[in-house]
Order: structure tokens, then C-alpha cells, then sequence
């Protein structure tokens, strides 16, 4: 972390900022181009200071998140999370159809409503994921070094923000910044997403434009067909 320190005061190494900016630059653009491109952002966060922050801006975004506890194999075995989320939407179906109920036991759907309740817990930030995520934004690369390893593993880039005690040669994109204070995971997290946020209304944009060109060209061709008709 060396090249992101500015300077030392009383054992705390402080942060220059400067180059934190630079990095927000950096990961911005790349995030632009993976958002732009129709793919998803999975957000990373299980330390209690960034839980609530975290999955409020991916909610909002509609992007994946984990901010309970990291199941080990989350990213590298994806086939096994898709079970146990095709095992969460079954029971959820269960749970909702009284004529599938019948049969049931109070105890039975007692266990199944626990159940459900512990998976939602565990891949409720993930439940729409239907393959792996284009890229990782992570909060406390210590903490969360499991996810990081998966992502390396499979050549998925990882965002992060990195605190004076980490390695920021373990992310593709790091961003200097301390990762305990609420106030800066707070800045950094709405940065990040209105970044995401402007890219997916660029996309919807070119989408749209897209549309129209395409309605153009085919109102183009009936027309000339129309005149060949004519002769």
C-alpha cells in the first residue's frame, strides 16, 4: 500500500486521497464497460458497517449482493448455488399454494418455512442470478479474501476498496480508502453506484436508439418495395 499512503502521524498511515480519486477514475470506466454491456456487478460486503449501505444501492440497481457470510464455492462451484436457489423458488412456490399444502403437516411446513428463511438469508442477494457475475465490487478485501480467491480462480476482475493493511495487489481495481468507517464505505459504495446506474441508463438509451433504427430501416425497405410494386 505504499504508493496510496500520504503520510505516517502517530502509527496511522493516512491515505492520499489524490490517488484515491484517481482509482474511483480508473474503476469507474471499467465498470462502465462491463455494466453497458449487459452484465452484472456482484456487490460484497458482510462486515456490519456495510451490510445496510451495500444492499440498499444493489437492490436499487438491481444487481447481485452478499452480505451475510460467503459461501465457500459461491463463484467456482455456481452449479451447486443454482440447486439450492431452484430448492429456495420451490419452496417458496410450496409455501404460496394452499392445494399444494394440503398434504403437509403443521411440522412439515414449519421445517420448510425454516428453511426458506435460511436460504433467503444465504442467496437472497442473488436469487435472479442466472450465471456468474461479470466482475466483484468488495468491501474489505481481508475479510471477504475467500470471494476474492474464487474471482481470481475464474479471471472475474474484482473492484475493491482497500485499507492501509491490505494487499491491493490481490484486486485488478483497487480503491485506497479506509474500510472500517461507515461515512467512507458510504461515499465510495453511492459513487460506485451511480456510476453503475449511469452506465445501465446509457445502455437502456442505446438500446432504444437501436429500436428506432431498426424501425427505420424496415419502414425503409417496405417503402421501397412498395415503389418497386408500383412500376
Amino acid at each position: 500500500m505504499a504508493e496510496y499512503i500520504f503520510m505516517e502521524n502517530n502509527g496511522i498511515h493516512l491515505i492520499d486521497l489524490n490517488k484515491t480519486l484517481e482509482c474511483l477514475e480508473e474503476a469507474a470506466y471499467a465498470m462502465k464497460n462491463i455494466v453497458r454491456s449487459g452484465r452484472k456487478i456482484m456487490f460484497v460486503a458482510t462486515k456490519k458497517q456495510a451490510k445496510d449501505i451495500v444492499t440498499e444501492e444493489a437492490r436499487r440497481l438491481n444487481m447481485p449482493y452478499v452480505t451475510e457470510r460467503w459461501l465457500g464455492g459461491m463463484l467456482t462451484n455456481f452449479t451447486t448455488i443454482r440447486k439450492s436457489l431452484k430448492k429456495l423458488a420451490q419452496i417458496e412456490k410450496l409455501l404460496k399454494d394452499e392445494s399444494l399444502q394440503q398434504g403437509l403437516q403443521k411440522k412439515e411446513k414449519l421445517m420448510l418455512a425454516r428453511e426458506k428463511a435460511k436460504l433467503e438469508r444465504q442467496l437472497g442477494g442473488i436469487v435472479d442470478l442466472n450465471r456468474l457475475p461479470a466482475a466483484l465490487f468488495v468491501i474489505d478485501v481481508k475479510r471477504e479474501h475467500i470471494a476474492v480467491a474464487e474471482a481470481q480462480k475464474l479471471n472475474i476482475p474484482v473492484f475493491a476498496m482497500v485499507d492501509t493493511n491490505s494487499d491491493p495487489t490481490l484486486v485488478d481495481f483497487p480503491i485506497p480508502a479506509n474500510d472500517d468507517a461507515f461515512k467512507s464505505i458510504a461515499l465510495i459504495t453511492k459513487y460506485i453506484g451511480e456510476v453503475i446506474e449511469e452506465a445501465l441508463m446509457e445502455r437502456k438509451k442505446e438500446k432504444e436508439e437501436a429500436g428506432l433504427k431498426k424501425d427505420e430501416e424496415e419502414k425503409r425497405r417496405v417503402d421501397e418495395a412498395a415503389v418497386e410494386e408500383s412500376k
